[in-house]
């Protein structure tokens, strides 16, 4: 069988990482790359850089990475749709969850497959702890809390933090809960006097009652990537940046401290710190695309899981400027 002919569209910051990517992947030949402002990390080597869409199509490809800026997922992917060529649009899928759902009657319309670079969920730590949940280490699950803090990204100039970085959490819990969001309230801040908001806390309520808390900022000196998920057995913590997955059980040791033993609910047991395999979350995420072509397996991030993703974010904007909750 001959190679899938790939093509990448967007080739700055993340889509030159799926240029390298591609080139490395089995069963896959990178044959066109595109980008209206240019080469300038010097990734395309032997390929001509085309200035949009429409010179990728040409190229005659099987499939392709969107990695433009998020206001243009759109227009490329009605593009790519109408060609036939099977897509992947980096994270979040579109500007708006309106767009996002025309993206999905196109390509739906046209019987191409399409899906979301939501990378999170192949981060080692992630999938490990989707697992142990599926596998009932937690029993019930109670609640997803999560820290996504950090400097501000020079590159990130058409939406705010929500869309950009709330979007990872919110695409995981969906995952980790096993359910959609129900109900939304969040408060925003503009403190670099940027056009878009570079801080969140969200909370909420997923459909299935699971709680959820956000805390996502660009103002942070340190890096922060934490998940934990709490439940009927314990706690699950996960770290994306360093890729660690802990366990944190309750325990079944009594106290003898009567004042202590009125206010807690459970007592702290054994924690283990669970070995896993690391891979590069991204050409993880690059094969389950190239996979799902293939029709070999399904677990790429489908455009409906991304439209849910914008609606939680959109309900998390709207209650930050109405000061209400808003319910999806």
């Amino acid at each position: 069988m001959a190679n899938l002919r790939a093509g990448v569209i967007g080739i700055g910051s993340m889509g030159r990482h799926h240029v390298r990517i591609m080139r490395e992947l089995d069963g896959v030949e990178l044959v066109a790359v595109a980008d209206p402002g240019g080469d300038k990390f010097g990734v395309a080597r032997d390929l001509a850089v085309g200035e949009s869409a429409a010179d990728l199509i040409a190229a005659g490809l099987d499939l392709a990475v969107v990695a433009v800026p998020t206001v243009y997922h759109e227009e490329v992917g009605l593009a790519l749709a109408e060609a036939g060529v099977a897509t992947m649009f980096e994270k979040p899928v579109a500007a708006s969850a309106e767009a996002a759902s025309r993206l999905a009657e196109a390509f739906e319309a046209a019987g191409v497959f399409a899906c979301v670079g939501h990378v999170e969920r192949f981060n080692p730590a992630i999938a490990e702890m989707r697992a142990r949940i599926g596998q009932g280490e937690l029993g019930d699950v109670y609640q997803v809390a999560t820290r996504r803090q950090g400097p501000f990204p020079a590159r990130i100039s058409d939406v705010g933090v929500v869309k950009d970085l709330a979007t990872h959490d919110i695409n995981s819990t969906q995952w980790l809960a096993g359910s959609d969001y129900d109900m939304v309230s969040a408060q925003v801040s503009h403190r670099a006097l940027r056009e878009h908001e570079d801080m969140v806390l969200i909370t909420g309520r997923m459909r299935n009652g699971v709680l959820v808390n956000h805390i996502v900022n660009w103002l942070s000196p340190m890096k922060e990537r934490e998940t934990i998920v709490t439940g009927q057995r314990g706690a699950l913590v996960a770290d994306t940046a360093s890729v660690t997955l802990t366990f944190w059980a309750n325990g079944s040791v009594p106290t003898e401290w009567e004042q202590l033993r009125q206010f807690r609910g459970v007592t702290e047991g054994d924690t283990t710190r669970y070995a896993i395999q690391t891979r590069e979350p991204l050409k993880a995420e690059d094969e389950a695309f190239r996979d799902a072509v293939l029709g070999v397996r399904f677990d790429a991030v489908t455009l409906a899981d991304g439209y849910q993703t914008l609606l939680a974010a959109e309900a998390a904007l709207e209650s930050a400027a109405t000061g209400q909750t808003v319910r999806l």
